[in-house]
């Protein structure tokens, strides 16, 4: 097809009514309701894990797997999807990774025993590694940039909003069916988007044969296989059910770290990188990826320390939770399409300063809450983090990915999403760790059970906070990309 995306002025500028062809809208619509309901998977879980313990008879430990896993295999994966989306066709790709998360999503919904559940998530996990790069290269690759802020406020949805409504979502399904309905569900949408992205998606890159260097691909599985399950498992260690100490996992993952990262800088030269870290030469590109991992990290730490204060210290159940975090999710999409447009009016600096001060502001409130604190107090703490993270996501990713050269879009993307999950791994990490530590010196002191807890989750919320003030200062240095390349955009699609 051809696509006429946008308009020139005789010189050969982009004109301000540069334009999106409606069928490249179409195929990138479909990217984007495939990416929402992969992405949401990742979260779905963790509400449920109760139901599975009765179900298969396995302690919170072993069902914790059914989360770890999903993560695991994301970041083994997305390091790859450089390589994968250099040398396959986009068509191919999207089949690919769509089929594979609806075979997941089918055997996860009739899994007769626990270890084929755990291998469902695992194939889900596969193709929804791929998914969101091949989205994001998609739309730096057909979206002039005067519209790629819009453009890419659609994706913050799908990396933001997806994991904050996947508990409310799973904890209305079980509520009123099923744990199998969680998959149920989804699966028609899988299967129609298969069909659909087969018809509408088309050759957006020419293949090339880029050699395959086995090594990096190893090594980068050590890596980010090892500190994503060291980091996941030092809540378990500070309650004393981790398997093996977390220092093991992380040492390992730290030094297949380091070696992986020399051997790409060397293989890079000669543009046979697993995952080129040329992309980082830029400054916007670094300090946009440093933001937003303090964002993710700050979103998933929220993402599981509220669910655990509204249900172990407020007394709610898991629906009343999840209707809680609701607004939240809600508010972040609805914002997301709204900061994107005046990004491309303004900016990033205008959006990312207020921004990084409301998520700040937003996790000392939550410092404030204790077992007194009415629901609302919640909710209006909740919908303030998201609004602040809505302002940050969509400036951040779009600047820094846009400071990256075409040819390196496929790498950028692929680094983004990896640091993306060490960042919810770190987070989580981080807040259940001064969490349990905090409440377990309370019960020592002679608090009670619901006190101590209280005074950990507020403890882990004044270190997010801390964080978030850091954020702040950073947010000073974040500026518009400036790339040469980043006007070129294809005149057709093969």
């Amino acid at each position: 097809m051809s696509v006429d995306q946008r308009t020139t002025s005789p010189a050969g500028a982009p004109s301000p009514e540069a334009t999106v062809s409606a069928q490249v809208k179409l195929v990138i619509g479909v990217l984007l309701v495939a990416s929402f309901v992969m992405i949401l998977n990742e979260t779905v879980m963790s509400v449920a894990i109760p139901n599975l313990m009765d179900e298969f008879a396995v302690t919170a430990a072993t069902a914790q797997w059914l989360t770890t896993a999903f993560m695991l295999t994301m970041a083994v994966v997305i390091p790859t999807t450089g390589l994968i989306l250099t040398r396959f066709s986009t068509r191919a790709v999207f089949i690919a990774a769509m089929s594979t998360f609806t075979v997941g999503t089918a055997l996860a919904a009739v899994a007769p025993l626990f270890p084929v559940l755990v291998a469902a998530r695992v194939i889900q996990a596969s193709g929804t590694a791929v998914m969101l790069p091949l989205l994001i290269t998609t739309v730096l690759t057909f979206v002039p940039i005067s519209r790629r802020g819009r453009t890419m406020g659609l994706i913050s949805i799908v990396i933001a909003v997806a994991p904050a409504v996947g508990p409310t979502f799973s904890g209305f399904i079980l509520a009123n069916l099923g744990w199998r309905w969680m998959f149920l569900t989804v699966l028609p949408i899988a299967a129609a988007a298969v069909i659909l992205g087969a018809k509408l998606v088309k050759n957006i890159t020419t293949p090339r044969a880029v050699p395959v260097d086995v090594l990096s691909i190893v090594l980068s599985a050590a890596a980010f296989g090892g500190l994503i399950f060291g980091l996941s498992s030092i809540g378990e260690a500070t309650e004393g059910n981790a398997a093996i100490s977390p220092a093991v996992p992380l040492v390992i993952g730290a030094a297949a770290l380091t070696v992986f990262a020399w051997r790409q800088i060397r293989l890079q030269r000669d543009d046979a990188a697993l995952l080129d870290l040329r992309p980082f030469r830029s400054r916007t590109f670094s300090v946009g990826i440093g933001m937003m991992l303090i964002s993710m990290g700050a979103l998933f730490g929220t993402l599981i320390l509220l669910p655990i204060f509204l249900q172990n210290v407020m007394g709610l159940t898991a629906l009343e939770t999840g209707l809680v975090l609701l607004p939240g999710g809600l508010t972040m999409g609805l914002i997301a399409p709204f900061v994107g447009r005046l990004f491309d009016r303004v900016g990033p600096r205008p959006l990312v300063i207020p921004g990084s001060v409301v998520v700040a502001s937003a996790l000392g409130t939550m410092t404030l809450l204790s077992a007194n604190s009415a629901t609302w107090h919640v909710v209006a703490a909740h919908v303030m983090l998201s609004i602040g993270l809505g302002c940050l996501m969509t400036p951040l990713m779009t600047s820094a990915l846009g400071s990256v050269e075409p040819s390196m879009y496929s790498h950028g993307s692929a680094i983004m999403n990896t640091l993306q999950q060490l960042a919810g791994g770190a987070g989580t990490a981080l807040f259940i760790t001064v969490m349990s530590t905090r409440t377990a010196a309370g019960v020592a002191d002679g608090l009670g059970g619901v006190e101590a807890q209280a005074g950990g989750i507020h403890d882990a919320f004044l270190c997010g906070a801390a964080l978030a003030v850091v954020a702040v200062a950073f947010s000073f240095l974040v500026r518009k990309p400036t790339t040469a390349g980043a006007e070129q955009v294809p005149a057709g699609v093969h």
